[in-house]
C-alpha cells in the first residue's frame, strides 16, 4: 500500500500529513510534485492544505487545472480513495470532483481555531472508524472555508447522505453560533456520490496525536487505510 501526498507551489501541510501516515501509522506514503503526472503506483491520494499558487484567481483554481489532477480523476474512476483537506477541498470543488464551492468566510478574516464536528455519515471509506453522531475536535485554518451550494445542490447532498461532517457545539448542536465561517447548513465536509472522494476544511493531520490536543483526526486516515486494504 502506498499513498500519494500531492504538492503544489504554496502547499504547506504536506509534511504534516506525511508524518501522520509514515511515523504515526507506519503507512508507506510519498510526497508527489504536481508536475509528476503518473500516480499508477499509488493506492490513495491526499491533497493537503496550504495556499496553492497563493490562492490567485480563487483558492484552488490553478491547482485544479494542473496535469496531475487528470491522474487524480483517473484514480477516482478506479474507485481509489482521495482526501482533500482545506486547500485540497478547494481544489476538489474547483476540479469538479466535488459539488459546491468554498468562498470567503462570512467574517472575512483568516480563522485558526479548534472546532467541534459531528459525524453525520460513518458509512464511508473515511469515517468507518466513527459512530454516527460522534462529536470530535479538529482545528480549522482558512480564510475561504465558507461552503456554498445552491438550493438544489444542497438538497441533493442532504438527500444522498453526502454530508460527512458538520460544525457543531460540544453537545452536537448545529446553528449559526457554532458555524465558524458561514458554511451552508454548517457543512464542514462532504463526499462524492461514489463515496471515494472526501473534502473537508478542518485539518485532521493537526489532530492525529494526543500531544496536539486531540487525536480524533487520526480515525479519518485509519478509515482510509482500512478501505484501501479491502481493495487489495
Amino acid at each position: 500500500m502506498k499513498i500519494a501526498i500531492i504538492q503544489f507551489g504554496g502547499t504547506n501541510c504536506d509534511r504534516d500529513v506525511l508524518h501522520v501516515l509514515k511515523d504515526v501509522m507506519d503507512v508507506d506514503a510519498e510526497l508527489v510534485w504536481y508536475k509528476d503526472k503518473n500516480l499508477e503506483d499509488f493506492d490513495g491520494v491526499v491533497i493537503p492544505g496550504g495556499f496553492s499558487y497563493g490562492d490567485y484567481l480563487r483558492a484552488g483554481a490553478i491547482a485544479a487545472r494542473t496535469p496531475i489532477m487528470d491522474s487524480v480523476k483517473k484514480m477516482v474512476s478506479y474507485g481509489k480513495p482521495v482526501i482533500g483537506i482545506c486547500n485540497g477541498f478547494q481544489v476538489l470543488t474547483e476540479s469538479g470532483l466535488l459539488d459546491g464551492a468554498l468562498t470567503t468566510n462570512a467574517y472575512p478574516k483568516f480563522l485558526c481555531k479548534w472546532t467541534h464536528l459531528r459525524v453525520d455519515n460513518n458509512n464511508t471509506p473515511f469515517t468507518s472508524r466513527f459512530e454516527k453522531g460522534d462529536i470530535i475536535q479538529i482545528p480549522i485554518a482558512h480564510k475561504e472555508g465558507n461552503f456554498y451550494a445552491d438550493q438544489s445542490t444542497a438538497a441533493s447532498l442532504n438527500k444522498n447522505n453526502q454530508i460527512t461532517f458538520r460544525y457543531v457545539d460540544e453537545n452536537g448542536i448545529a446553528d449559526d453560533i457554532t458555524n465558524p465561517n458561514g458554511s451552508k447548513d454548517n457543512i464542514a465536509g462532504i463526499i462524492n456520490p461514489d463515496k471515494n472522494v472526501l473534502g473537508l476544511m478542518p485539518h485532521p493531520e493537526r489532530a492525529s496525536e494526543n500531544v496536539l490536543g486531540s487525536d480524533d483526526g487520526l480515525k479519518i486516515f485509519q478509515s482510509m487505510v482500512d478501505y484501501i486494504k479491502t481493495l487489495q
